[in-house]
Formats: structure tokens, C-alpha cells, sequence
């Protein structure tokens, strides 16, 4: 599953602008990797007062954080289109200037990753992953597909 935490300082976020946020980077990871979006989540982390700094000087300028950590084994064509992708989905939606996100994507191996109690298939592989579970957790995962 793609984890992605969006830290930010100096600002707050809306409950409205997470979810547009949430949904944005869902599609835009399944738009171009091609996994369901049930793999991916999103967290929002912000940064406390005072607890932020850049080369040593307290940071007071709005700052956003994407920490993207996905399944290898896609090329760095797909990885820089998502990449790309997700830094409009900032601009867009929050209006900051691109001189103010900070994105990085980690690569992870799928055979060291367990999401939903079960070790990852390597990418592509989701369809097989998908039909060698347990019956109760492919509806948990269609349903959670499913949702608009």
C-alpha cells in the first residue's frame, strides 16, 4: 500500500481540502501505477509551532511535506509522472507556490511489506494477489474500492 504523509507548516488544512487532497493523490497513484485504490492511504501530519526549521533558523513560511513509500519495481518514466502528478494536486488544491512542496517517493520492497495481514505482490501482480485471499477480506477490499 502507498503511504503518503503530508506534513505541513505554518497552515492549517480545511477537513474539506484533506479529503480533496486524500482523493487527489488516491487517483493520481492509481491513475498511474495502475494498482487499486484501495492500496493507497493517506496521512496528515502538522508540524507544531516552533518545531520547524531550516538551516538552523526557525521556518516561517507555509511548508508542505509528500513522503511517498511505495512497491518497486516501476520505472523512472511512471515514477516521475507521479511524481509530477501529485505536486499539481498540492498546487491546485492547497494554492501554495511549487517553491513550497517538498515531495519524496521511497521505493520498498514488496516481500517486506504485510498490508491487510498479507504479504504484497510484486507490481502488476495485484489481480493474483487479490484472488488468493480470504473471502471476507475481498470484500473488505472491494468495498473500500467501490467508494466514491
Amino acid at each position: 500500500m502507498p503511504t503518503y504523509t503530508v506534513k505541513y507548516s505554518n497552515f492549517e488544512f480545511s477537513k474539506e481540502k484533506k479529503k480533496k487532497i486524500a482523493k487527489g493523490i488516491t487517483k493520481v497513484h492509481s491513475e498511474v501505477t495502475g494498482a487499486n485504490t484501495y492500496f493507497a492511504q493517506v496521512i496528515f501530519q502538522q508540524i507544531k509551532k516552533n518545531s520547524h526549521f531550516m538551516g538552523g533558523k526557525l521556518a516561517n513560511s507555509k511548508e508542505i511535506f509528500l513522503n511517498g513509500q511505495i512497491r518497486n519495481g516501476r520505472s523512472p518514466l511512471i515514477k516521475k509522472k507521479l511524481i509530477l502528478r501529485l505536486k499539481n494536486i498540492l498546487t491546485n488544491i492547497i494554492n501554495i507556490q511549487k517553491d513550497k512542496i517538498w515531495i519524496y517517493l521511497q521505493d520498498l520492497p514488496p516481500e517486506q511489506m504485510i498490508e491487510y495481514g498479507e504479504i504484497l505482490p510484486q507490481s502488476g501482480k495485484e489481480k493474483k494477489w487479490f484472488e488468493s485471499l480470504p473471502t471476507v477480506l475481498k470484500k473488505r477490499l472491494k468495498k473500500i474500492e467501490n467508494t466514491k
